[in-house]
Protein backbone atom coordinates (compact mmCIF):
# COMPACT_ATOMS: atom_id res chain seq x y z
CA UNK A 1 0.00 0.00 0.00
CA UNK A 2 2.99 2.39 0.76
CA UNK A 3 4.37 1.50 -2.49
CA UNK A 4 1.78 2.90 -4.07
CA UNK A 5 1.40 6.11 -2.69
CA UNK A 6 5.34 6.77 -3.34
CA UNK A 7 5.81 4.95 -6.45
CA UNK A 8 6.31 7.71 -9.57
CA UNK A 9 3.87 7.64 -11.85
CA UNK A 10 4.69 6.60 -15.22
CA UNK A 11 4.68 8.94 -18.06
CA UNK A 12 2.08 8.13 -21.01
CA UNK A 13 3.89 7.57 -24.49
CA UNK A 14 1.93 11.05 -26.28
CA UNK A 15 0.39 9.57 -30.06
CA UNK A 16 3.90 10.35 -32.76
CA UNK A 17 1.01 12.81 -34.66
CA UNK A 18 0.26 14.70 -31.48
CA UNK A 19 3.97 14.89 -30.21
CA UNK A 20 4.86 16.23 -34.15
CA UNK A 21 1.82 19.10 -33.51
CA UNK A 22 3.89 19.87 -30.07
CA UNK A 23 7.25 19.84 -31.31
CA UNK A 24 5.59 21.98 -34.39
CA UNK A 25 4.58 24.55 -31.63
CA UNK A 26 7.40 24.08 -29.02
CA UNK A 27 9.72 25.49 -31.77
CA UNK A 28 6.80 28.37 -32.63
CA UNK A 29 6.82 29.67 -28.78
CA UNK A 30 11.11 29.26 -28.33
CA UNK A 31 10.90 33.26 -29.40
CA UNK A 32 8.06 33.68 -26.57
CA UNK A 33 5.75 34.95 -29.35
CA UNK A 34 2.95 32.58 -31.21
CA UNK A 35 2.47 34.35 -34.29
CA UNK A 36 -0.32 33.96 -36.33
CA UNK A 37 1.72 33.30 -39.40
CA UNK A 38 3.62 30.46 -37.14
CA UNK A 39 0.29 29.02 -36.22
CA UNK A 40 -1.06 28.90 -40.10
CA UNK A 41 2.33 26.90 -41.18
CA UNK A 42 1.17 24.71 -38.30
CA UNK A 43 -2.05 24.01 -39.19
CA UNK A 44 -0.95 24.33 -43.06
CA UNK A 45 1.50 21.10 -42.26
CA UNK A 46 -0.66 19.30 -39.98
CA UNK A 47 -3.58 18.91 -42.75
CA UNK A 48 -1.11 17.83 -45.43
CA UNK A 49 0.37 15.49 -43.49
CA UNK A 50 -2.59 13.58 -41.64
CA UNK A 51 -5.90 15.67 -42.38
CA UNK A 52 -6.73 16.34 -38.82
CA UNK A 53 -7.57 19.89 -37.40
CA UNK A 54 -8.20 18.67 -34.46
CA UNK A 55 -4.44 18.34 -34.26
CA UNK A 56 -3.53 21.89 -33.59
CA UNK A 57 -5.27 21.79 -30.43
CA UNK A 58 -3.63 18.69 -28.65
CA UNK A 59 -0.26 19.64 -30.12
CA UNK A 60 -0.69 23.12 -27.73
CA UNK A 61 -2.17 20.76 -24.65
CA UNK A 62 1.14 18.92 -24.92
CA UNK A 63 3.55 21.18 -25.79
CA UNK A 64 2.15 22.75 -22.52
CA UNK A 65 2.40 19.81 -20.53
CA UNK A 66 5.35 17.88 -21.61
CA UNK A 67 8.28 18.67 -19.52
CA UNK A 68 10.94 18.72 -21.76
CA UNK A 69 11.60 18.01 -25.62
CA UNK A 70 13.12 14.78 -25.55
CA UNK A 71 9.98 13.34 -24.46
CA UNK A 72 8.27 14.84 -27.73
CA UNK A 73 11.20 14.02 -29.87
CA UNK A 74 11.30 10.32 -28.18
CA UNK A 75 7.85 9.77 -28.96
CA UNK A 76 8.41 10.90 -33.00
CA UNK A 77 11.79 8.55 -33.02
CA UNK A 78 9.26 5.53 -31.92
CA UNK A 79 7.00 6.40 -35.01
CA UNK A 80 8.74 7.89 -38.13
CA UNK A 81 12.05 5.76 -39.47
CA UNK A 82 15.16 7.57 -39.68
CA UNK A 83 15.04 8.54 -43.28
CA UNK A 84 11.67 9.92 -42.80
CA UNK A 85 12.99 12.85 -40.42
CA UNK A 86 14.66 14.91 -43.16
CA UNK A 87 10.96 15.94 -43.68
CA UNK A 88 10.23 16.84 -40.40
CA UNK A 89 12.91 19.17 -40.14
CA UNK A 90 12.26 20.82 -42.66
CA UNK A 91 8.48 21.29 -41.49
CA UNK A 92 10.20 22.68 -38.39
CA UNK A 93 12.09 25.51 -40.00
CA UNK A 94 9.18 26.37 -42.04
CA UNK A 95 7.70 27.21 -38.58
CA UNK A 96 10.71 29.12 -37.53
CA UNK A 97 10.98 30.81 -40.74
CA UNK A 98 7.53 31.60 -40.87
CA UNK A 99 7.24 34.86 -39.33
CA UNK A 100 10.70 35.88 -41.46
CA UNK A 101 12.01 36.66 -38.27
CA UNK A 102 15.02 33.61 -36.84
CA UNK A 103 16.46 34.28 -33.99
CA UNK A 104 19.24 32.29 -31.52
CA UNK A 105 16.66 30.76 -29.76
CA UNK A 106 15.11 29.45 -32.21
CA UNK A 107 18.55 28.64 -33.86
CA UNK A 108 19.59 26.68 -30.42
CA UNK A 109 16.02 25.15 -30.57
CA UNK A 110 16.80 23.52 -34.01
CA UNK A 111 20.35 22.33 -33.01
CA UNK A 112 19.07 20.41 -30.38
CA UNK A 113 15.35 18.91 -31.80
CA UNK A 114 17.67 17.96 -34.92
CA UNK A 115 20.22 15.86 -32.12
CA UNK A 116 17.23 14.92 -30.25
CA UNK A 117 15.76 13.27 -33.42
CA UNK A 118 18.77 11.88 -34.45
CA UNK A 119 19.94 14.11 -36.93
CA UNK A 120 23.40 15.92 -37.70
CA UNK A 121 23.49 19.44 -37.92
CA UNK A 122 24.42 19.10 -41.67
CA UNK A 123 21.20 17.36 -41.96
CA UNK A 124 19.01 20.18 -40.19
CA UNK A 125 21.36 22.92 -42.64
CA UNK A 126 20.11 21.01 -45.67
CA UNK A 127 16.66 21.18 -44.56
CA UNK A 128 16.18 24.90 -43.57
CA UNK A 129 17.88 25.37 -47.43
CA UNK A 130 15.22 23.61 -49.05
CA UNK A 131 12.78 25.38 -47.14
CA UNK A 132 14.42 28.49 -47.84
CA UNK A 133 14.57 27.51 -51.86
CA UNK A 134 11.19 26.85 -51.73
CA UNK A 135 10.09 30.06 -50.63
CA UNK A 136 12.27 31.46 -53.86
Amino acid sequence: MIGKLFRKPEAVKPDGRVAVAALLVRVARTDGEYAAAEIAVIRDILMRRYGDPGLLAQGEALEQSAGDTVHLTKAIKDEIAHEDRMVYLQDLWRVVLADEARDFEEDGFMRLASNLLGMADRDSAGARQAVQSEAG
